[in-house]
This record gives structure tokens, C-alpha cells and sequence, in this order.
């Protein structure tokens, strides 16, 4: 028995791969690698120049690879800005050693001095969609729209998998198992569409989390994550836009009406067939709505340059050196 324990173990672990390898692998012509706070993030700037500068977040686990399907539909018109949060994607760990809400909300906040950006629309899905809100909360006067797909904040248990992972020991291993199996299961539920469980983003999925860094990341914020307080959303006066897939089953669709309710002046549209990560099963469908809210909302221009500013770090320093 302890011989089969021995054998099962050594063929669910899985070390971290090489970051050079797995940047070559998943990275393209428009990926840039620019230090953001000590982190060397992956951050692409599409689109068009003069278009209006939307910040595209992705959720827990994610990559800016979901937002690929927004930055084909919109490049014409808009600057499309994407990003691996810190401890996803090929950006990996940042000296500051904390991956919350409100860190990354800081982290947005240090993106846009670099990229010396003032004002922009921000689109956030799942985690990053509270990652959106928390920031408008708190840099009213940077955000100029809010799209909030099928977004996190309302209060919500913690899922099962974070729970596990916040228990001694059982997390600290659990991190280093084989996660091609549980992407796989992960993605089959968070789609509505089966086909679009494809090897290959099975595959992308899983490799990048095994980016150095990514799993002790992400056991860190299921460990530091504290439940957030919606309260801010009701003093939200920034122009709101909510997607929602009918049948996400990991984030009800009645939290679309919850946002609704906080956010005055928000708006709210459901598609029927999508689950939680429409931007993705139907980019057309909900990248046209984007479109048709960004500008029927747009008053004035949000892309001049911060003048004269140089991008302010400090509080984004950790103990580490």
C-alpha cells in the first residue's frame, strides 16, 4: 500500500516549468514585459492608439489569453489593454508577496502610471471584476466606464477548492498535484458550452499555472482573502455596464441584479446560453454590447498622458529584496 501511495504521489507531482520556455510558448508580437511594482508583467497594448483605453482584467487563475476574443472584435476602435495579474499568467510572483482585491487593485494603479495613462474604461471578469470595482472605489476620478463580467464581490461563500486550500498542510501539497485533471473539470463548469473545453486551452490553462510562482500565489490569496465589503458599490457613480452568462454556475445571475441594485445608474445584460466566461463562448455577442455602452457613454477624452508624473511604487514594496 505504501508503495502505491509512493507511485500515485510521484505521478500527480508536477514542478513549476521553465518561464522562458512557457514565455516563448504563450507569448506573441504584441507581448511586452514592463516592471510593474517589481513585477516583470505580461501586459499587451493593442488596438487603436487614439481609440478610447479600455484595461481588460481577467479572474482567478485566468490570463489575459481570455480577453483575446474583446481585442479581435474591438481593435478597430479601441486601445485594448491587457495584463497577467501578478502570480497568473507569465507574470509570476512580485516582491510585494500579496495577491488580494486590494493589492491588485494598487497594482492597476501603478499599470497605469507607467504606462503613463490618466483616465480609462475597465473591464473586469470574475475576480477581476471586484479587482474593477474596488479600484473605481477608490480612483473615482480614473475611471471613466465599469464593465463588470460575471463578476465577484457579493458576498459570496468561499468555493470549495479555496477552502480546502486554506487547511494546513493539505493546501501546501495539493498546490504541486498534476492540475490538468482539475482544469479540466474546472473549465467543463465554468462553460456552457462543452466544446469549448478544447486539449489546447486544457493545456494552456494548466501549463501556466505551473508558471514559477503562480500555485504558491495562488495559495496565498486563498489564505489572505478576506470577504469584501459591497458597500463601496452604492457610492459608485461611474457609468456601469453588467454581463452576465444565465448559466454560470459558479456565480449565480441573481448577483447581476445585486450589482444592479448597488450601482446607481448600472445596466445590466443577461445572455441566456453563455456561462461564467461569456467574453469568451460568445466574444462577438458581448463585445458588441461593450461596444454600443462605451459609446453611447463616452463624454470626453480619456487618453491623455499623465503629465509630468513618474509611477509611484513605493507602496507596492515588499519586505523582500
Amino acid at each position: 500500500m505504501l508503495g502505491a501511495l509512493l507511485s500515485v504521489a510521484l505521478w500527480a507531482y508536477t514542478p513549476s516549468l521553465p518561464a522562458e520556455m512557457l514565455k516563448t510558448r504563450y507569448a506573441n508580437e504584441d507581448s511586452k514585459f514592463i516592471d510593474i511594482g517589481g513585477a516583470q508583467t505580461h501586459v499587451r497594448d493593442q488596438g487603436n492608439p487614439d481609440g478610447i483605453p479600455l484595461v481588460l482584467i481577467h479572474g482567478s487563475g485566468g490570463s489575459l489569453h481570455v480577453w483575446e476574443g474583446w481585442t479581435y472584435e474591438l481593435r478597430s476602435k479601441r486601445r485594448l489593454i491587457s495584463v497577467d495579474l501578478p502570480g497568473h499568467g507569465l507574470t509570476g510572483a512580485w516582491p510585494r508577496g500579496a495577491y488580494t482585491v486590494e493589492a491588485y487593485a494598487d497594482f492597476i494603479e501603478v499599470l497605469l502610471d507607467t504606462l503613463k495613462i490618466e483616465r480609462v474604461a475597465l473591464a473586469g471578469h470574475s475576480l477581476g471584476g471586484a479587482v474593477a470595482w474596488t479600484f473605481a472605489a477608490r480612483w473615482p476620478d480614473r475611471v471613466t466606464q465599469i464593465i463588470l463580467v460575471d463578476a465577484a464581490g457579493e458576498n459570496r461563500e468561499a468555493a470549495l477548492p479555496t477552502r480546502f486550500a486554506r487547511l494546513p498542510v493539505v493546501g501546501d501539497i495539493g498546490i504541486h498535484f498534476k492540475p490538468e485533471i482539475w482544469v479540466r473539470r474546472k473549465l467543463g463548469q465554468a462553460y456552457a458550452d462543452p466544446a469549448m473545453v478544447t486539449d489546447e486551452r486544457v493545456k494552456r490553462t494548466a501549463e501556466l499555472q505551473r508558471f514559477p510562482g503562480n500555485r504558491e500565489a495562488t495559495l496565498q490569496r486563498a489564505r489572505t482573502q478576506e470577504p469584501l465589503d459591497p458597500a463601496p458599490l452604492k457610492k459608485l457613480v461611474v457609468p456601469t455596464l453588467i454581463l452576465w452568462g444565465a448559466k454560470d454556475r459558479w456565480v449565480p445571475v441573481s448577483d447581476a441584479f445585486r450589482f444592479e441594485s448597488d450601482i446607481k445608474g448600472s445596466k445590466v445584460q443577461i445572455f441566456d446560453q453563455l456561462g461564467h466566461d461569456p467574453m469568451e463562448e460568445d466574444p462577438r455577442a458581448t463585445a458588441a454590447s461593450v461596444d454600443a455602452f462605451l459609446t453611447a457613454t463616452t463624454t470626453r477624452s480619456v487618453s491623455q498622458p499623465l503629465s509630468a508624473i513618474q509611477p509611484n511604487t513605493d507602496h507596492l514594496a515588499g519586505t523582500h529584496q
